[in-house]
């Protein structure tokens, strides 16, 4: 008997269910080797559809299902269930967080969009438990709390349960998410478990919130895979079943079942490689796909080597924040079955909702009574033959006919036009079923290709997915070096890919990511499937595949927490303003009296540039963007003063996070000094209070230690809380952001410490008040041997200083910076022109007199250890030889960047081709790594393989380098580089204030 070659794709969407028969040896043919194709409506059991789709194939080529090799199966059916916040196919989710005292006042979804939260985020239980980064314990899991918890969600009626637990992802032997779960599976069996380490990896919020959309799919998703097993049973194929992931690679069916969000994006995917390989007659170019299927349309750019372009750090499914691998794809709720309507104010709305798969009873075209935008294609081109084009007279579609098609083209336009990097004019693929109601030119296209075989395009992607092999594997550095164990695990992963099924000579390392405990390191290979393979086992049954798990379908159950807070009682959120250019330039921020009072939109701009200030380090801003952002919805003023405001007797606090980077995105702060909360404090705002509890005084203003990343924030929090309601000071003791506090600009002009008495607080019970040292760097040694037993991260409060010293030692303006780079951010972001995002930020920090691009290439390795409260590792770059329309490409010189860091990036060196070295930017200088993709920050904590990058070099304050000893202390002497002369970037600008731009003087 002959080697089985042919693969299936098939893709079930809400609409359509697409198949298509490939041999891939022909794929260089006329015909792409395409053997059979079908389209046909989703049937509302996803087995009968895919059943009749195969045997029709089957039927038309004759094809022996004895030569079938695999079928692999992609489906949008996830997806459009959130994208639609479809409440009969979402289930209610429960979260135990194993947290101990953090997180307390963070309730689940706190940045989600309003209706999907309230659908989904049922219930939140607090548990003590957690880790800390080193990995030692928070506290102990409490066994009887999970099971007390357990009781409550069971009597709700809730049946999804995520458990998340602090640091978890590196919880290698306590395993407290394992021990939660098999608590809850005892007490409550019925119960979906999903372990949030399963789901994403470091980054509390935002792995919580993919384990919350994984666990509300879950239900429906089991039935869903279960009924493709099944539809393949019964057609007597042999052959392993495929689901296809959000990377362009299979996933087996059971596994799929258990983490279905990682197909959340494999429809657009598979349609992204699809277009790609009915499009390899026309050169590799970069051009955007966009797939317009029944329900959603999703477009993606396409790159030169046929893969989607992959998503920054973070990615963003349905307005929800992740951290999981994701393709840079965006949908919007458009497709041939949504349905027809008018608003409130009589405007015609065009979907989200549709009629789906039901769209050959429901549409009008086929006798139905619900107008859809296959109705209106129908009438408005005799081309499209589509249904009876006589049951549409008498229907009075004609008249809204232009409206609809402006209403189509300015959808499809918008969607474009925010995936662009460039305002220049690119390629557009259209792909799907739903390609007709498409017009034949859109603004922003070069031109409008819609591909033979385009229809099944998403079957083709799915047909042609690659083979994946994971390895996750914690190894000791003790006996061999970082290098030498990142080619074993590549060596293991390749076996395992091969294993998989993949041609050993196609695999291919796709990522590569590593922890800092213990050098864990996660390693994706990729490579093409081998069809002689004949050794795979049969198709696993499914556990548990006919319970459908759905919680409480009819009844609304509030967000319930264990300190009595409910859904009603949460103010309405959405992760952040949506801007326009428009609203961006005309934007003037509210200064009163030399008064900066801050709004939403000062608060999002002055967050984008802290974390690019953090240059690395500071660590993530964005948990504290979101507390101050939930202060100003609840009423408080945040303000802002110049420094050369202060009287020269004025008490100035200053505070922050002190430690590790790494630490700041995992573990979320604690419980608020609010008015309305009446808990224990955080550890930022309890350091604060015992501080100035000891001094029996009260400050008259806050200067943030340091600009960069989180702390640039910690100022306005410290200021707006109810203990202290004070206003912070444009600027700060670095400029930047500096790994150990003693390298601040107090210690370059006074040799004596003149910030004690300092106070640290871990937030979990450990509190400590150092009242007298000779030198900032004896009690930054000592303070610092401290907090690398406190968890790593702090909250500090350091000694006041007076007015008169502030207004000498300050980084003038810096918040002011910080709001003038996030403002020049988000304008590229709004205009489309994030492939000059850099040059907008260099323009805002003096010009190319001061700052300048040193490099824009790709991560290609990431090497992370942690030692004394410290991240320590360094960066790669490959350089891009060019930039086009995707930012960044290979290139064949093999030009590198290497940039170390100590929490923040120490310098920026270039080897060229032949291994010549040289320094590019040194500390103090600047060395700012953002997302070549959105012009975001990345902190050193994001750094991951594969994020294409853009490297900028800003020059230092010269409170830092008008003196010898400020180049000591802050340059590459202060990070052990004995041997590193500094030599400057450029000319210092001093940051212009906006408080002095834009102030508006009236009597009180």
């Amino acid at each position: 008997m002959s080697t089985p070659k042919l693969r299936i794709g098939v893709d079930v969407g809400g609409t359509n269910t697409d198949g298509v028969i490939l041999d891939l040896s022909k794929s260089s043919d006329p015909d792409r080797g395409i053997v059979a194709w079908k389209k046909a409506s989703t049937t509302s059991n996803p087995s009968d559809g895919i059943i009749n789709v195969i045997k029709e194939m089957f039927q038309d080529s004759h094809i022996d299902p004895e030569d079938v090799a695999s079928v692999t199966i992609g489906t949008t059916h996830f997806i459009n269930a959130v994208v639609e916040m479809d409440q009969s196919r979402l289930a209610k989710v429960a979260v135990i967080r194993l947290c101990g005292p953090f997180s307390k006042d963070i309730p689940i979804g706190i940045d989600w969009p309003p209706r999907l939260r309230n659908i989904v985020c049922a219930y939140r239980g607090l548990v003590n438990g957690g880790l800390e980064i080193d990995g030692s314990l928070i506290s102990e899991l409490d066994e009887d709390e999970v099971r007390r918890q357990c009781t409550e969600i069971k009597s709700l009626g809730i049946r999804s349960i995520v458990v998340v637990g602090v640091f978890s992802p590196i919880d290698l032997i306590y395993k407290q998410e394992e021990t939660a779960a098999e608590i809850i599976r005892s007490i409550y069996p019925e119960a979906n478990v999903v372990c949030s380490k399963e789901v994403a990896n470091i980054g509390f919020l935002e792995r919580e919130n993919a384990a919350i959309l994984n666990a509300s799919i879950l239900p429906f998703a089991r039935r869903t895979i279960h009924s493709f097993q099944e539809a393949v049973s019964r057609l007597n194929l042999k052959c392993p079943v495929f689901v296809t992931q959000n990377d362009g690679t299979i996933l087996p069916a059971s596994a799929a079942a258990r983490v279905p969000i990682r197909t959340f994006s494999s429809g657009p995917t598979n349609s992204m490689r699809g277009a790609a390989f009915l499009m390899q007659d026309h050169g590799n170019e970069v051009m955007m796909v966009v797939d317009i299927g029944g329900t959603t349309t999703d477009v993606g750019l396409l790159l030169k080597n046929g893969f989607p372009r992959q998503a920054a750090a973070y990615s963003e499914i349905a307005g929800v924040r992740t951290n999981f691998s994701y393709p840079d794809v965006r949908s919007i709720g458009l497709g041939g079955g949504s349905i027809i309507g008018r608003d409130k104010s009589g405007k015609l709305t065009v979907g989200p909702e549709s009629v789906g798969y039901q769209i050959q009873s429901k549409a009008l075209v086929f006798g139905g009574d619900i107008s859809t935008a296959t109705d209106y294609t129908v009438l408005g081109s005799s081309d499209v033959q589509i249904g009876d084009r006589m049951k549409l007279e008498g229907c009075s579609l004609e008249q809204n006919l232009p409206e609809f098609q402006r209403k189509v083209k300015s959808m499809l336009e918008q969607i474009v036009d925010t995936m662009k990097t460039s305002p220049e004019d690119i390629p557009i693929v259209l792909v799907g079923g739903g390609a007709v109601i498409a017009p034949d030119s859109l603004v922003g296209a070069s031109r409008v290709v819609k591909p033979k075989w385009s229809g099944v395009a998403n079957a083709i992607g799915a047909a042609t997915a690659r083979v994946s092999g994971v390895i996750d594997s914690v190894e000791s550095t003790e006996s061999k070096t970082q290098q030498e164990i990142l080619s074993e695990l590549s060596q293991r992963a390749t076996d395992k890919v091969v294993a998989n099924g993949a041609l050993r000579e196609s695999v291919v390392i796709a990522e590569m990511e590593t922890f800092p405990l213990q050098s864990r390191i996660i390693i994706k290979a990729v490579g093409d499937f081998d069809y002689s393979r004949t050794d795979f086992e049969e198709i696993p049954a499914m556990v548990n595949a006919g319970v459908d798990g759905f919680a409480d379908d009819g009844n609304h159950i509030e967000q319930k927490t264990t300190n009595g807070e409910n859904s009603k009682d949460l103010p309405s959120t959405s992760r952040s303003l949506v801007l326009t250019k428009e609203d961006v330039m005309s934007y003037k921020p509210s200064v009163i009296n030399r008064q900066w009072l801050l709004s939403e939109t000062d608060l999002e701009f002055i967050t984008i540039g802290c974390y690019i200030l953090g240059t690395g380090g500071g660590g993530s801003p964005y948990q504290h963007f979101l507390r101050l952002r939930e202060l100003l919805r609840g009423g408080a003023t945040l303000r802002v003063i110049s420094p050369q405001d202060l009287n020269d007797d004025d008490i100035i606090a200053c505070g922050g996070g002190k430690g590790s980077p790494q630490v700041s995105i995992e573990k979320p702060y604690g419980d608020e000094d609010q008015k309305l909360i009446n808990a224990n404090v955080e550890r930022i705002l309890e350091s604060q209070r015992e501080l100035y509890k000891f001094l029996k005084t009260k400050p008259d203003a806050v200067i943030p230690l340091e600009i960069g990343g989180g702390n640039g924030l910690q100022g306005l929090i410290i200021g707006a809380s109810s203990a202290l309601d004070i206003p912070a000071i444009d600027g700060d003791w670095m400029g930047r952001a500096y790994p150990v506090s003693w390298q601040t600009t107090p210690v370059v002009f006074e040799k004596k410490a003149m910030m004690v008495p300092t106070c640290i607080s871990d937030g979990n019970g450990r509190i400590i008040l150092m009242t007298h040292a000779p030198t900032e760097l004896d009690a930054e040694r000592a303070l610092r041997a401290a907090l690398s037993q406190m968890g790593s991260h702090v909250g500090c409060a350091k000694g006041p200083v007076s007015g008169k010293n502030t207004k000498k030692w300050v980084v003038e303006n810096t918040m002011s910076l910080s709001w003038r780079i996030g403002r020049a951010v988000t304008l590229s972001r709004c205009a489309n022109t994030i492939d000059t995002v850099a040059e907008s930020i260099i323009a805002e920090v003096g010009g190319p007199e001061s700052a300048r691009v040193l490099a824009k290439g790709k991560i290609i390795g990431v090497e992370r250890i942690v030692k004394m409260g410290h991240t320590y590792g360094e960066a790669i770059i490959e350089l891009a030889a060019s930039q086009d329309d995707n930012g960044v490409v290979s290139t064949s010189a093999k030009e590198r960047v290497i940039i170390p860091f100590k929490n923040e990036n120490i310098y920026a060196k270039k080897i060229d081709a032949n291994g010549k070295e040289e320094f590019l930017a040194v500390v103090p200088d600047l060395v700012c790594v953002i997302d070549a993709q959105n012009g975001e920050a990345l902190g050193t904590q994001e750094y991951r393989y594969g994020l294409p990058v853009v490297v900028i070099g800003i020059t230092a304050s010269d409170k830092w380098t008008s003196t010898a000893r400020g180049i000591e202390i802050g340059g590459p002497k202060g990070f052990g580089f004995n041997d590193l002369e500094y030599k400057p970037l450029g000319k210092f600008s001093k940051p212009r204030s906006v408080i002095d731009e834009f102030n508006v003087s009236k009597s009180s």
